[in-house]
């Protein structure tokens, strides 16, 4: 695959500053039979001048995307680093299949507190430098593609998960950073699977940089550092983040959400570091 410079294109449905037709009356059923027509009308003219202008484009190569592809070009798919077998416990990487009650040496040695973990690919390039732009260098065109990456990944989670929580970031970081990437990343799922986002927990407190820290280090930096502030009327929450390196994240928002009275959690993410990286 021959990679060329990102690209950050319009997405579809740049049409929506057509003006909705409606009518004084509510009573004049014809009408606005008609205004809506005359809408559609101009919609399809929209998309149809959309799609000879702007064509969808692949976030990683920039080639126009045919036949139904969406976001990313069946050449870049191929090539992407898919796992192709995990632990079903904490989405490490396997070197053959598992079967769903078998975890992987880690798992049983140290158990996570959450019962299952999704990661539809390999924290290698080109998956690592779009969630690197994505994050750090504010490319949110990756967004749409990197979520369409994950609604895949969802349909192999429990089948009771409730609603939605993005791993939060601490006030300051978002400030700095203008975003969490994770509920950015957790919108197109929550549009497709219709799930509410959890907004009752918090990173109470500031955390450094992860990146750099071993396994113990992290978990001394994250400890207590997330808190549930309300109620949660849910009883199976789904954390998503765009990677878990080591896991210490999503473990220690997974028991701040069970001592908070949740019955179960998962974890979906875009991509997983490979152990000791």
């Amino acid at each position: 695959m021959r990679v060329l410079n990102y690209h950050a294109f319009w997405s579809k449905g740049a049409i929506s500053w057509l003006p909705r037709l409606t009518c004084d009356s509510d009573n004049d059923s014809m009408r606005r039979f008609q205004a809506v027509n005359v809408r559609r009308l101009f919609e399809r003219a929209g998309r149809a001048i959309e799609d000879s202008l702007m064509p969808e484009r692949c976030v990683f190569c920039g080639v126009d995307c045919e036949n139904g592809e969406r976001f990313v070009c069946i050449g870049c798919a191929d090539d992407l680093p898919r796992i192709d077998h995990a632990c079903p416990r904490c989405a490490q990487a396997a070197g053959a299949p598992l079967r769903s009650d078998v975890t992987c040496a880690d798992c049983q040695i140290r158990p996570p507190p959450f019962v299952a973990a999704r990661a539809p690919f390999s924290y290698e390039f080109p998956v690592d430098a779009a969630i690197k732009a994505l994050k750090f260098r504010h490319k949110l065109f990756y967004v749409p593609a990197l979520g369409a990456l994950l609604e895949s990944a969802f349909a192999e989670l429990p089948s009771d998960i409730d609603v939605l929580l993005p791993v939060p970031l601490h006030w300051q970081r978002h400030a700095v950073r203008g975003f969490n990437q994770a509920r950015e990343l957790c919108k197109p799922l929550q549009k497709s699977t219709g799930l509410p986002i959890l907004k009752a927990v918090v990173r109470s407190r500031p955390t450094p940089y992860q990146s750099g820290l071993n396994a113990k280090q992290r978990r001394r930096n994250l400890r207590r550092a997330f808190e549930v502030r309300s109620v949660i009327h849910a009883t199976h929450v789904l954390i998503v983040d765009d990677v878990i390196t080591t896991g210490e994240t999503c473990r220690e928002l997974a028991s701040a959400l069970l001592q908070g009275g949740v019955d179960k959690v998962s974890v979906l993410a875009v991509a997983r570091a490979a152990r000791n990286s």
